[in-house]
C-alpha cells in the first residue's frame, strides 16, 4: 500500500459516511481540502507527454493473468471507487464513491456513488457496475484479486448509487480500504466470457484519459476526455494536465537510453548507477536542456534481490540458501560496479520503523512467534544477525570457509574443482535468469566467485517480456527481484509470500514460501488496531522472512533518480511516494514579443 507522514492512530473509526477512510488513525486533509499538497491546482493545461517503457504488450487489459499489458490503463482510464492520498501511509479520498462508511470492527463498507460519475460513453456509474467489477474481477481477474474479493461475503445494491460489502468476520481491517482500491468496469461494455482473453481492443472507462491509437507492441495513445467528470473534484485539481500521453516501448534498454537522449521522450527513471554517474555528459544534459533529480521518498527503501525459486530441489536446502548467501560478495560489487552509491540490509522494509533488521524484538513479537517455535533464528530476533562483509577482494577466503561447511552439512563435498551432493554426485549448479545489464554484471560476479565454491552457474540473458512471463511462470532457478513497500503493508503480503500465493502461478511469490509463522504475521498485521500492534506484526514478518533466507539481498536503492527534459515541469512539492507524472505539465510557450 501507499505511505506517508504518520499521524495519530486510532482505534475509532466514523460509522456515519466519510469523504476518507485511513488505514488507521484519520486522514490528514479536512473534509473540505481543496487539492493535494503534492499538485499545483493552478498548473497549466494542454501539450503531450511521452512517456518510454521497457518491453512490450499484446493487450491492453491489465486485469488478467494472459497477457503483457499496458499497465497504465489502471489510473487513466479505468478509476477505482476511491483515491490514494500519496502523502499519508494509506488512506482514501472520495473518487467514484464520494463517501464511505463502516463499523468500529469494520466488518463491512457501505460506498455512496458520487451522482456525477460516468463513463466515458456518457453512461452513469451504478451500483450494478461496481457489484459487476467486484464479482468479474474476483471469479475472472488476475490472482491478486481473487483473493482480496473473495473475501466479501456478501454483496448488495442498496439502491442505484449505494453499494454494502460485508466481511463475515474475516478480521481483515484492510479490506474497505482494499474495496476502494477495486477499479470499476461497465457492465453494459464488457463480455464477461470472453474477459479473461487478451484484447487491444481499447477499454471503456471512467477515468481522465481514452486510449486513441494502439501500434501492438510499439505504442499506446491516450487522449484527455474533455467530458471527464472527475476534474473538478479535489483530489484531482492539479492532476492529468497533458492533452494527450503517448507510451512508446523499447525491446532493448540501451536503445530506449539513446531514443532518451535524441529527446524521442520526456523522461526516464534510471535505474542503473554507471548510468546515472558517468551516462549523462551529452550536450543537451550539459546545457540544461536536461533536468537530473535524486528524490528521496518517506517509503521503506526500494530493495534488490537475488531470489531462490525454493520449488526447485537445490534450492530446497536452507543451509544452501545460507551458504549461497555468504558467498555473495556486494562490497566488490557496490565499489566496482556501483560507485559506492549503494548500501544494502536485510529484511524486506530497509530504512523505516518497520524494518527488524539490526532490531532487538520485543514483548510483543516474541509472543506473535512463540507458537512457532525455531521459525524465527535466534540471532535474528534479538537483532545481532548481520549481513556477511566481505573484504571487497573478490577472493575472501573466511566467507568461503565458512560458506563451505554449511554445505557440507548439507551434503556436498568437493570433486576436485565440482562440489557435488555426497548422496547422488550430482554437481549444484543452476541458472540466472537476466534482463538488463546491471543484472547481468552482478549475476556474472556472483558466479565467478561462485565458481571458486565449486558451484556452476549460467547466466541467460533474455529481453523483458519473456523475463516476465518466465518469472510469473515461476520459470527460473534464480532472479533478481525488487518488492516495493510502503509505510502500510496490507494484503498484498498474501500475494507476496503467502502459502496460498506460492502455487498460483501471477503472484508475486517469486521464492515459493510456504511458512506458517509468515502466514500467521500476515494476519496479525491485517487485524491490528493500534500503530504499536502493527509495528510489531510487520517488524514479526520481517524476521521470518529473514529467518528463511529466501533471497540474498543485493542493494538498498536510496533515491529515485529522475532524468526529463525541461520541456517538462513539475510542482515543486513532492509527495511521500516520490514522483507522480500525473501532477506535471508542459512548459508553457513564452509569449511573443
Amino acid at each position: 500500500m501507499v505511505a506517508s507522514g504518520v499521524l495519530g492512530w486510532s482505534e475509532s473509526v466514523p460509522a456515519s459516511p466519510s469523504y476518507a477512510i485511513a488505514m488507521h488513525g484519520k486522514p490528514a486533509l479536512p473534509a473540505d481540502f481543496n487539492h493535494m499538497p503534492y499538485a499545483d491546482p493552478d498548473a497549466p493545461r494542454g501539450g503531450r507527454l511521452v512517456q518510454g517503457i521497457s518491453g512490450s504488450f499484446d493487450s491492453l487489459n491489465p486485469f488478467i493473468v494472459k497477457g503483457v499489458a499496458v499497465q497504465q490503463i489502471r489510473g487513466f482510464v479505468v478509476e477505482s471507487l476511491m483515491a490514494r492520498g500519496n502523502d499519508e501511509p494509506f488512506t482514501l479520498y472520495g473518487l467514484l464513491a464520494d463517501s464511505i462508511d463502516t463499523d468500529e470492527a469494520r466488518t463491512y463498507a457501505t460506498f455512496h456513488l458520487n451522482p456525477l460519475a460516468r463513463f466515458s460513453d456518457g453512461r452513469p456509474v451504478l451500483a450494478e457496475d461496481v457489484l459487476f467489477s467486484w464479482q468479474l474481477l474476483r471469479d475472472r481477474g488476475r490472482p491478486n484479486h481473487r483473493q482480496y474479493y473473495s473475501k466479501v461475503a456478501k454483496a448488495e445494491a442498496l439502491d442505484e448509487r449505494t453499494v454494502r460489502f460485508d466481511f463475515g468476520g474475516t478480521g481483515d481491517r484492510e479490506l474497505p480500504l482494499i474495496l476502494g482500491l477495486m477499479p470499476i468496469l461497465p457492465k453494459h461494455a464488457i463480455d464477461a466470457a470472453t474477459f479473461e482473453q487478451t484484447s487491444m481492443t481499447a477499454p471503456l472507462g471512467s477515468g481522465p484519459y481514452r486510449v486513441t491509437a494502439v501500434k501492438p507492441g510499439a505504442s499506446v495513445t491516450l487522449t484527455h476526455n474533455p467530458d471527464y467528470w472527475g476534474r473538478a473534484l479535489p483530489v484531482n485539481r492539479g492532476l492529468w494536465n497533458f492533452d494527450a500521453i503517448r507510451l512508446d516501448f523499447y525491446r532493448d534498454a540501451n536503445s530506449q537510453f539513446e531514443a532518451f537522449k535524441r529527446g524521442l521522450y520526456d523522461f526516464r527513471v534510471e535505474t542503473e548507477p554507471l548510468r546515472w554517474h558517468d551516462g549523462y555528459d551529452f550536450p543537451a544534459a550539459r546545457n540544461g536542456h536536461l533536468v537530473r533529480e535524486a528524490i528521496k521518498t518517506g517509503l521503506p527503501a526500494p530493495s534488490e534481490y537475488l531470489v531462490f525459486n525454493t520449488r526447485r530441489p537445490m534450492f530446497s536446502d536452507i543451509r544452501v540458501r545460507e551458504a549461497l548467501t555468504l558467498l555473495f560478495d556486494f562490497e566488490w560489487i557496490n565499489r566496482n560496479y556501483f560507485f559506492g552509491l549503494y548500501s544494502r540490509a536485510g529484511g524486506f522494509f530497509a530504512g523505516s520503523e518497520l524494518s527488524a533488521y539490526a532490531r532487538p524484538s520485543d514483548e510483543q513479537e516474541r509472543s506473535l512467534l512463540k507458537p512457532f517455535g525455531s521459525a524465527v533464528r535466534q540471532d535474528i530476533l534479538d537483532g545481532s544477525y548481520r549481513l556477511p562483509v566481505t573484504d571487497g577482494s573478490g577472493r575472501d577466503r573466511t566467507a568461503l570457509r565458512a560458506a563451505l561447511a554449511l554445505l557440507s552439512q548439507a551434503g556436498y563435498e568437493l570433486d576436485g574443482s565440482v562440489l557435488r551432493h555426497r548422496p547422488t554426485g550430482v554437481p549444484l549448479a543452476f541458472e540466472i535468469l537476466v534482463t538488463t545489464r546491471d543484472q547481468e554484471r552482478i549475476a556474472l560476479t556472483y558466479a565467478r566467485d561462485l565458481k571458486r565454491a565449486g558451484i556452476e552457474v549460467t547466466v541467460r540473458s533474455v529481453d523483458a517480456v519473456q523475463f516476465d512471463q518466465r518469472r510469473l511462470a515461476f520459470d527460473f532457478d534464480m532472479i533478481q527481484n525488487r518488492w516495493d513497500q510502503s509505510l502500510s503493508p496490507g494484503n498484498e503480503q498474501s500475494f507476496y509470500w503467502g502459502s496460498e500465493a506460492a502455487d498460483i502461478q501471477g503472484t508475486r511469490n517469486y521464492m515459493g514460501v510456504k511458512n506458517p509463522a509468515v502466514d500467521a504475521m500476515i494476519a496479525a498485521l491485517l487485524e491490528a488496531k493500534s500503530r504499536p500492534d502493527f509495528v510489531d506484526a510487520v517488524r514479526a514478518l520481517d524476521r521470518a522472512l529473514m529467518s528463511g533466507f529466501y533471497v540474498i539481498p543485493v542493494y538498498n536503492v536510496q533515491e529515485q533518480w529522475i532524468a526529463r527534459w525541461n520541456r517538462i515541469e513539475r510542482p515543486e512539492a513532492t509527495a511521500l511516494t516520490g514522483y507522480l507524472p500525473e501532477t506535471w505539465w508542459q512548459r508553457p510557450p513564452k509569449p511573443s514579443q
